[in-house]
C-alpha cells in the first residue's frame, strides 16, 4: 500500500506539473506568435501602403507639373487664340498618362466679342479631338476653387459622361497677368486624369486570398474598390450610417483629415474581421486603405496551435500509462537523481550524482546526466566566452559606426543663412564601418573648403584612417592654404610611418562663393561631374595628383574653373560606379552620368536620392561591395 501510495502521488504530481507546464508554454507560445504576427503584419502593412502612396503620388506630381508649366507659360508669353489651341493640343498629345486639357479664360476677359474661350483637347480611340467649352464654365468647381483659393486644385472625381465615359479627375491651376501694376486674374489651365490606372494599381494589391485595397476621395466618396457598386456611388459615411456603424463613420472622418492609421474593420466584401491600413496621398489628400483579413493572416499559427495540442492531449495520456508502470520500479532511484537534478537545472553543476548501482534504464539514465553534466558545464563556459567576445565586438563596431558617422557634417542645409548655394551629401557605409569621407566648411566668410575621400580597404582601420585624414585636411585648409598646398602637406603627414601602406583618394576644393571661382586638387580621385549649361554631364579635368600617404616628397597642383549661377557640381566615391548587381554588371559612369542627365535642374537632396534610386533598382539587392558617399553643390552666386 505504501508502494502504491507512492507512485500514485508521484504519478499525479508528475503529470500535474507536466500539463500546468505544457499550458504555460502552449498560452505563451500561442499569444506571443500572435503577437509577433501583427507587429510584423503591422510593418509589413505600412510599408506596403507607403509603397502604393509613394507610386501613386509619383504619376500625380508628374500630371500636376504639366498644367503648372503651361501656366507659368501664359503668364510670360502673350499668345494668339490659335497658338493657346496648338499649346493645348501639344499638351494632351506629349503627354500621355493626361487624357484632356484645357484653358479656360476668364469670361469677357478677351473683349466683348469673345465672351468665353477654352479649348479642350482630349483623347478618344488613339485620336486627339477638340471640344471647344461654349457654357458658362465660371461656377464649376474645376474653375472656381483654384480662382478663389488663389493657387492649383484637384477636383473630386466624378463620372465624364459627355466627353469619355470614364471616371476622371481634373487638376486646374490658375494664371494671372499683371495689367497696370495689378496682378489680373486670366483663367485656369486644366489637365484631366482617367481614374482607370489608379483602379490597376489599387486593384492589384492582394493580400492572402479576400484582402484588398481601395481609395477615398476627400470627401470619403469611393474612387476604387472591388465592389464596382460602391465605385462613385457611395461614400464611408452613407455606408457607415447603412450599417449604423459609428466606428466606421470615426475611421472616415480620420481619413479624410489625412489622418494614419492601423486599426481592426470589417470588409465591406465578405463581412469578415480585418486589420486595415489606411494613409492619405500627398498631391491630393485622398486615402489609400488596404484590408489584411485576420483569419487568414493567423492561419499557420491556428493550424499549429491545434497541432500542438493534439500532441499534447496525446502525449497526456502515453505518459500517464509510463509513468503507473515504472512508477513503482523507480521511485527511490528517481527521487535520487531529481534531488540531484534539481541543483543541475539551477546551474550547480559541481553536485554529485547518486552512485550507479544498476545497469537498468535508471543506471543508464544516471549515466547520461552525468555526461550531459560534464558537456553541460564545457558547453556553458565556451558559450559564455563566445557570447561576451562576440557582444564586445559587435559593440565597439556600433560605437565606432556612431562615432564615424557623427564626425561627419549630417544637418542639411548646414548653412541655411547662406543663400548664395546649396550642398548636400550622404555616405552609406559597406559594413558597420567604412573609409569614406566627405566634409565641408567655410575657411572665411567668402570661401567654402570641401572634400570626398576614399580609403583603402574596409573596416575599423579605414575609418580611423579616415579620421586622421579628415582632421588634417582640416587643420591645415583653416590657415588659408591653397588646395595643392593643403593636399601636399597632408600627404606628408599620412606618409610618416606609414608602414600597413594605407592610402587614401581624394577631391578637394574652395569655391568662392561671390564670384564662383573653383580652385581645386585632385589626389587620384574619381574626377567630378559638372552638369553646366550643355546637354551632357562634363568630368572635370583632372591635375595629375598621387593618392596621399604613398609618396612623402609628392607636390600637387591646383586647377580653376568658374562656376557659373545654376552650376551643379557632383563628387562621389567608386563605390557609386562599381555598384554591382547579381550578374556582376557594374553601375559603371555611362550609367551614372545618363541619371545626372536626367536629374539636371532638381534640388541637390533630389539628385543625390535620384542616384540611389538608380543604384538599387540596378543592383537587385545584391550585396555591397564598397562604400557609397556622394556629394552635390549648387552655385547660385550673390543675391
Amino acid at each position: 500500500m505504501k508502494t502504491s501510495g507512492l507512485a500514485l502521488k508521484l504519478t499525479v504530481l508528475i503529470l500535474t506539473s507536466v500539463t500546468l507546464i505544457f499550458i504555460c508554454i502552449f498560452s505563451y507560445n500561442y499569444f506571443i506568435s500572435r503577437r509577433i504576427i501583427l507587429r510584423n503584419l503591422e510593418r509589413n502593412a505600412h510599408d506596403l501602403a507607403r509603397a502604393t502612396v509613394n507610386r501613386i503620388d509619383m504619376v500625380l506630381r508628374a500630371i500636376e507639373k504639366v498644367p503648372e508649366n503651361v501656366a507659368s507659360f501664359l503668364e510670360c508669353s502673350p499668345q494668339a487664340s490659335t497658338d493657346i489651341i496648338d499649346l493645348v493640343r501639344l499638351v494632351v498629345k506629349n503627354n500621355p498618362e493626361i487624357y484632356g486639357a484645357a484653358v479656360a479664360f476668364e469670361p469677357n476677359i478677351l473683349g466683348e466679342g469673345q465672351p468665353t474661350f477654352a479649348p479642350y483637347f482630349y483623347k478618344h480611340q488613339g485620336e486627339l479631338k477638340l471640344a471647344t467649352i461654349t457654357y458658362d464654365y465660371s461656377h464649376w468647381d474645376w474653375y472656381q476653387i483654384p480662382k478663389e483659393i488663389d493657387g492649383p486644385a484637384w477636383s473630386e472625381p466624378y463620372y465624364d459622361e459627355g466627353v469619355g465615359d470614364v471616371v476622371m479627375s481634373t487638376y486646374s491651376v490658375p494664371f494671372y497677368k499683371t495689367v497696370d501694376g495689378e496682378r489680373v486674374f486670366m483663367g485656369v489651365v486644366t489637365a484631366d486624369v482617367s481614374l482607370n490606372w489608379l483602379q490597376k494599381i489599387v486593384g492589384g494589391i492582394k493580400i492572402a486570398e479576400t484582402g484588398y485595397g481601395f481609395i477615398l476621395s476627400k470627401n470619403g466618396t469611393f474612387v476604387t474598390h472591388p465592389d464596382p457598386a460602391l465605385v462613385m456611388n457611395e461614400t464611408v459615411f452613407s455606408v457607415a450610417e447603412a450599417r449604423q456603424d459609428p466606428g466606421m463613420r470615426a475611421l472616415g472622418r480620420a481619413m479624410i483629415r489625412g489622418e494614419t492609421g492601423f486599426t481592426q474593420f470589417r470588409s465591406l466584401v465578405t463581412d469578415k474581421a480585418c486589420w486595415m491600413i489606411h494613409t492619405p496621398l500627398a498631391t491630393n489628400g485622398w486615402s489609400l486603405v488596404v484590408l489584411f483579413p485576420q483569419a487568414e493572416m493567423t492561419a499557420d499559427i491556428t493550424r499549429l496551435t491545434g497541432t500542438v495540442l493534439v500532441l499534447g492531449v496525446t502525449g497526456f495520456f502515453i505518459l500517464l500509462g509510463v509513468i503507473v508502470w515504472i512508477a513503482g520500479t523507480i521511485t527511490r532511484p528517481i527521487r535520487a537523481l531529481s534531488r540531484a537534478t534539481e541543483h543541475v537545472a539551477v546551474g550547480n553543476l559541481d553536485i554529485e550524482l547518486p552512485r550507479i548501482t544498476t545497469h537498468d534504464e535508471v543506471g543508464r539514465l544516471t549515466a547520461s546526466f552525468e555526461t550531459m553534466k560534464t558537456s553541460l558545464r564545457q558547453y556553458i563556459q565556451e558559450l559564455t566566452e563566445t557570447t561576451a567576445a562576440k557582444e564586445r565586438i559587435e559593440s565597439e563596431l556600433n560605437i565606432a559606426h556612431d562615432i564615424q558617422m557623427g564626425i561627419l557634417p549630417k544637418t542639411f542645409p548646414p548653412f541655411p543663412e547662406r543663400s548664395e548655394f546649396d550642398i548636400y551629401a550622404a555616405i552609406r557605409p559597406a559594413r558597420e564601418v567604412g573609409g569614406d569621407l566627405y566634409d565641408f566648411f567655410f575657411m572665411d566668410d567668402d570661401h567654402l573648403c570641401f572634400a570626398v575621400g576614399d580609403v583603402s580597404g574596409k573596416g575599423v582601420p579605414a575609418a580611423l584612417f579616415m579620421a586622421v585624414t579628415r582632421t588634417l585636411i582640416k587643420t591645415k585648409a583653416v590657415q588659408g592654404l591653397s588646395p595643392d598646398t593643403v593636399l601636399t602637406r597632408v600627404n606628408e603627414d599620412l606618409a610618416v610611418e606609414n608602414p600597413s601602406m594605407m592610402f587614401v583618394t581624394l577631391f578637394l576644393g574652395i569655391l568662392d562663393i561671390r564670384t564662383g571661382q573653383l580652385e581645386y586638387c585632385n589626389a587620384g580621385h574619381n574626377p567630378p561631374y559638372l552638369l553646366g549649361s550643355g546637354g551632357q554631364p562634363e568630368a572635370v579635368e583632372p591635375t595629375g595628383g598621387l593618392i596621399l600617404g604613398v609618396e612623402e616628397d609628392f607636390r600637387y597642383l591646383s586647377k580653376t574653373i568658374r562656376l557659373e549661377k545654376g552650376d551643379t557640381l557632383f563628387l562621389y566615391t567608386d563605390g557609386v560606379t562599381e555598384a554591382m548587381n547579381p550578374a556582376d554588371e557594374l553601375f559603371s559612369e555611362a550609367r551614372l552620368e545618363k541619371r545626372l542627365a536626367a536629374l539636371k535642374g532638381q534640388p541637390v537632396e533630389r539628385i543625390v536620392a535620384g542616384v540611389l534610386d538608380a543604384i538599387d533598382g540596378f543592383v537587385l539587392g545584391a550585396p555591397q561591395a564598397d562604400d557609397i558617399t556622394m556629394l552635390v553643390l549648387e552655385f547660385h552666386g550673390e543675391s
